[in-house]
């Protein structure tokens, strides 16, 4: 939604603190998530969330990005109630990557470049940034490259393949706040040590949330956080 009202921060430092937060997804009302959970993340630091299937990893990332507000309680960025920042405003500043990513109709190029809402982007830096992703390769090894249609009317991509052109798009991004949920998942074993590879050295200095189901993934966070049925 492009509203005009809130907050629009020219950037971020990063700071994102849960206070006695309250969560239950509205489709099972019932069923509470959490139930006044608190996590403090710092800022320009990568903290790892592990924990059970259901534990609430996920909702963590949900929440961050405002694809819901709490029942009850506060999450805050930089100290400021998330709700009171404008929303578009707010998701410039914030890159995730999830476990099924999407893509829009439209080429490879501008499924990449559309991480920098609206500022003009050289092919070259979209160029390096699917380097840094581990994309050049195959984008290149396409018919029409870079200008190769996604989407439903478009070539059919694997699931490492659109992982990765999602990846090139957050790193073009190159924003405060980066959020992994499951980034790797869909890729083999030499794909992800590469990818991997990118994401941490993507990461240093910037506030990451990384959500992982393998521990290759997260031995280089600075922080673990384990969360088992809705607390750290």
């Amino acid at each position: 939604p492009d509203e005009i009202e809130g907050y629009k921060a020219k950037n971020l430092i990063g700071k994102i603190e849960f206070c006695d937060v309250y969560f239950a997804y509205p489709s099972r009302p019932n069923v509470m998530i959490f139930q006044g959970f608190s996590i403090k993340i710092d800022a320009g630091k990568s903290t790892a969330l592990v924990g059970k299937s259901g534990s609430g990893k996920s909702t963590i990332i949900g929440l961050i990005e405002r694809f819901y507000d709490p029942l009850e309680g506060i999450v805050t960025i930089d100290g400021r109630d998330i709700k009171t920042y404008n929303l578009r405003s707010l998701r410039k500043h914030i890159a995730l990557v999830s476990q099924e990513p999407t893509l829009f109709g439209g080429t490879i190029k501008e499924n990449i470049a559309y991480g920098s809402y609206g500022d003009k982007v050289d092919e070259s830096e979209i160029i390096e940034a699917s380097k840094a992703a581990n994309a050049h390769d195959f984008i290149s090894s396409l018919k029409d490259g870079y200008d190769t249609l996604c989407g439903d009317r478009g070539v059919q991509l694997s699931g490492g393949q659109k992982q990765r052109i999602a990846i090139a798009r957050a790193i073009l991004k190159n924003p405060e706040v980066l959020l992994l949920d499951e980034a790797t998942s869909a890729l083999d074993s030499q794909s992800e040590k590469l990818v991997q590879d990118t994401l941490d050295k993507v990461m240093v200095g910037r506030t990451s949330v990384v959500v992982a189901h393998r521990l290759s993934t997260i031995q280089n966070c600075d922080l673990i956080a384990v969360l088992d049925k809705g607390s750290v």
